[in-house]
Order: structure tokens, then C-alpha cells, then sequence
């Protein structure tokens, strides 16, 4: 006995991801819609062995489906999530819609699993930003010995998290140039091409950009409203991967030794961290893996009880598909019953 499914944003990078670690993850699934836009209905799609040919969301009827894992924005999520919800679906949501709704849980299960218990307020459930979600699952194990103060993070994140029309942008560009064909900028505001631009999503009122935003606001409710957290997000030409340069201050003195160890032992982490040439992990060793990657760990001498990570992740895995389906295991488990 299992569940039944559905995937909404099918055809997107992060709705295609999704497919693939429910089947890899052997998700308990009774039987799978893959949804999409009326101008991709009948695109095929796999899962696992299968291949799935794709429906129209706009005429979806949710009754009777358990689970609907949505990658389709924030502006449809906002049509549809409440009507598969109201069907009681419970919708798990990649977009930031709800991500800051005090009756909608945010969660990452390595961090915060309780919180799966209050998807019955409104039967949806956030999940958080890429960029946010892999570094709390490394402040977690290390807050909880010994109480984070302030985080200072900087980013070095992917084009893929800019969806399709980014990493086709990276990808013209760079052909491009070796063949003096001049980079014209459409998706980023700039050559994103041999350059980084230090700009993602809009920008507020006090110069910060909205995805800075979003990893202190997600930070705060994930892990410890009283943490202080201030973020610099910067795309970089690298296709799938993001990266952050994470300084954080403790309460108490944790030694980089203690730090190295809590964080091995920690679920979801892979320390990497040889003080040597090539001793650390970047993107490239940890596209297509499910483990979020930790090396540089070392002191802060600058402040009292500092410490320096270097964090790596696959965006389109723990940044986004791999989280929503480690939300619906977790529901799964602990909340609604099979078949």
C-alpha cells in the first residue's frame, strides 16, 4: 500500500528532479500524476522505468490524491495549491508563497521535523529556499551544542536555480564568446558568462535583494528566531551547485576538532575536509548527490567563539526536489496513513 502522487511542474527542472528521487527513493506511490501547463499537456515525463505524459493542472481534480509536491511558482501556486488543499491534498510547496505564513510550516526535516505535525492548519507545507536549506542543515547540529549568535553568509549560487532559461543563458553565452558573438543579457541583468553578479531577485528598501532576505527570514524560523543573520547572494556561471562561505559566532567556544566531528556524525552532512590541495568539495563533486557537503572548517580569530564553514550542495536536490520529498516521507511517517 502507498500513496497517491502528484507532481506539479513536471516538465521544470525541479518538477523532472522530483519524479526522479521518488523513484530512486522508492516512495511508496500507488499511482502518479505528473501536472504541467496547458502548452506542455501530453509531454512526456519518467519515473523511474516509467514514462508518464503529462496533464492540464488548470482541469486537475485532487480529490482522492494524498500528497501534491508543487513546482510551479509562486503566482499558480497561489491558484491551485488552496484548491488541492481543500480537496485534502496535502500540498508541499517549492515556491515562496507560503514560506513566511505563521500557519504554514517551513521545514527541513534534518532540522525541524516536529513541524510536519502542523500541516493540518491549512494542509500545505513550505519548502525553503535552495540557498537557505542547505545551510541549516549544517547550523542545526552545531546550534544545538552551542548556540548560534550571528551568521555572516555569503553565496556563490548556481544558474540552475534561475531555472531553464538560466542555464540556457550560461550556455549561449559561453559558446558565444568563443566565437566574438557579443552576450546579450536576458534572463540575468548582466554577462552572467566568465562573470558573477552579485544581485538575486529584486531589491528592497535598505539595498538588500529579496533572496538575502529570504535566507534571514527562513533562517529565523527554521532554526532560532533569535539568530542574527546577514547574507550577500551572488549568481555565478556554474550550471547546478550552489556554494556559501558561512561565518558564524557562538554563545559558547567550539573548537574547529568538536565542530568537524558534531557535524559527521550530523544527518544529511558529508565532511570533506582535507587541509591539502583539493581537500574540499565545489560543485562539481556534489551535482546529482543527496548529501550536503562540508569542508574549510577552521577558527575565526577575529571574534570570540567564531568559526568558518564552506558549504556545498546540489541545488535541485537538497535545495529543492530532494527536501520536498524528504518532507513527504516525513509526513508519510508520521501523519497520514497509506492507501
Amino acid at each position: 500500500m502507498g500513496y497517491r502522487v502528484v507532481v506539479a511542474g513536471a516538465t521544470g527542472n525541479v518538477g523532472r528532479e522530483m519524479l526522479t528521487i521518488l523513484a530512486e527513493r522508492e516512495f511508496p506511490v500507488d499511482e502518479i500524476a505528473a501536472l504541467a501547463s496547458r502548452r506542455s499537456l501530453g509531454t512526456e515525463v519518467s519515473f523511474g522505468d516509467k514514462t508518464l505524459k503529462t496533464d492540464d493542472i488548470e482541469d486537475f481534480d485532487f480529490n482522492g490524491w494524498d500528497i501534491a509536491l508543487f513546482a510551479i511558482g509562486s503566482g499558480p501556486t497561489q491558484t491551485y495549491a488552496p484548491r488541492a488543499a481543500a480537496a485534502g491534498c496535502v500540498v508541499i510547496d517549492n515556491s515562496s508563497l507560503y514560506r513566511y505564513a505563521p500557519d504554514v510550516p517551513l521545514i527541513v526535516p534534518e532540522v525541524n521535523p516536529d513541524a510536519v505535525e502542523q500541516y493540518a492548519k491549512r494542509h500545505i507545507i513550505a519548502n525553503p529556499n535552495c540557498s537557505t536549506a542547505q545551510m541549516v542543515v549544517a547550523l542545526k547540529p552545531l546550534h544545538d551544542r552551542a548556540k548560534i549568535k550571528r551568521v555572516v553568509v555569503s553565496t556563490y549560487q548556481s544558474v540552475s536555480g534561475a531555472g531553464k532559461e538560466g542555464m540556457d543563458e550560461l550556455w549561449t553565452q559561453t559558446k558565444g564568446i568563443f566565437v566574438n558573438d557579443e552576450p546579450t543579457p536576458t534572463k540575468f541583468t548582466k554577462q552572467i558568462a566568465f562573470n558573477v553578479i552579485p544581485h538575486i531577485d529584486v531589491f528592497l528598501d535598505d539595498g538588500s535583494t529579496k533572496e538575502e532576505w529570504k535566507m534571514v527570514a527562513e533562517t529565523k524560523k527554521i532554526v532560532d528566531p533569535a539568530i542574527k543573520v546577514t547574507a550577500t547572494c551572488v549568481r555565478v556561471p556554474v550550471f547546478v551547485g550552489h556554494s556559501e562561505a558561512v561565518n558564524i559566532e557562538f554563545e559558547e567556544e567550539l573548537s574547529a576538532d568538536e565542530a568537524r566531528e558534531i557535524l559527521r556524525e550530523a544527518p544529511g552532512l558529508m565532511v570533506f575536509d582535507k587541509r591539502e590541495d583539493g581537500g574540499y568539495a565545489t560543485p562539481v563533486e556534489c551535482a546529482g548527490d543527496y548529501a550536503t557537503f562540508i569542508s574549510r572548517i577552521r577558527e575565526d580569530s577575529t571574534i570570540e567563539n567564531g568559526l568558518n564553514l564552506w558549504i556545498v550542495s546540489d541545488n535541485l536536490r537538497k535545495g529543492a526536489a530532494l527536501n520536498a520529498v524528504q518532507i513527504a516521507e516525513l509526513l508519510g511517517q508520521r501523519c497520514l496513513k497509506k492507501g
